[in-house]
């Protein structure tokens, strides 16, 4: 069975949920958005530069209230509720690398629970295992305004991953890396995948296509791709899709 046919196989039960959805600042940018996230799924996002796939995500993050439109989170009983445990990948460019904090400290704050937060034996072994997952062994020490651009990203994918989220959101998460490392990012997305909620932002799709059990392009609004030809830069004009 592939990766994709395993979540087909799941009964549907949602953990995200946007109702009539809009964003506009000085013009619109999502235009009446209606999807669901069900618990178990890769949603692979694809879409011009520019047509909201970013502001996409953080709509469902809450980190932008819509213009119009409303976004639900539910848990693992169907009931509604005002958080969910999730892990962010931002795109390096929304970071401030002047911010005098380590590689180790950027990742151990996926954890922060509040303000003067106590770090525990068992985040100390977490934080090992994540460091030894991204790779990031060499330079867990140096402030962040001395990395390079795959060595943040790393960095920032340690931080999404230290709390085991039920749901992660990447934006971009193939940015900067190599091509070792971009098959590392496979292969871990590919065991998480069994276990975790994955809504996943990329240009690069060929590989993670097959991974995905739902594709969307996202162009202002939002097309469902049933084909998987979702990586194309445009809507697909195939029989099976209605993003055309």
């Amino acid at each position: 069975m592939t990766l994709s046919n395993q979540h087909n196989s799941r009964a549907e039960q949602p953990v995200i949920e946007l109702r009539h959805v809009s964003v506009s600042y000085e013009r619109p940018v999502l235009t009446d958005i209606d999807f669901t996230v069900n618990r178990g799924d890769f949603v692979a996002i694809t879409g011009p530069n520019g047509g909201g796939k970013t502001t996409l995500l953080r709509t469902m993050l809450r980190l932008i209230k819509p213009t119009r439109g409303e976004v639900f989170y539910f848990d693992t009983e169907g009931r509604e509720v005002k958080r969910l445990s999730i892990g962010y990948l931002p795109q390096k460019s929304g970071i401030d690398t002047r911010f005098p904090i380590s590689v180790e400290e950027v990742i151990l704050s996926g954890l922060y629970r509040g303000i003067f937060p106590k770090i525990t034996d068992g985040d100390r072994e977490r934080l090992a295992a994540v460091i030894r997952e991204t790779g990031t062994e060499s330079f867990r020490h140096r402030p962040i305004g001395d990395l390079s651009g795959g060595q943040l990203q790393r960095a920032l994918l340690g931080r999404a991953l230290i709390s085991d989220p039920e749901v992660l959101v990447l934006d971009e998460p193939l940015s900067y890396v190599d091509k070792s490392f971009e098959h590392r990012i496979y292969d871990l997305m590919e065991r998480l995948a069994s276990r975790t909620t994955i809504i996943l932002v990329s240009h690069e799709m060929s590989v993670i296509a097959g991974m995905a059990n739902r594709h969307l392009i996202v162009d202002h609004s939002l097309h469902v791709c049933h084909s998987g030809k979702h990586y194309l830069e445009s809507p697909c004009d195939c029989d099976d899709c209605d993003c055309g």
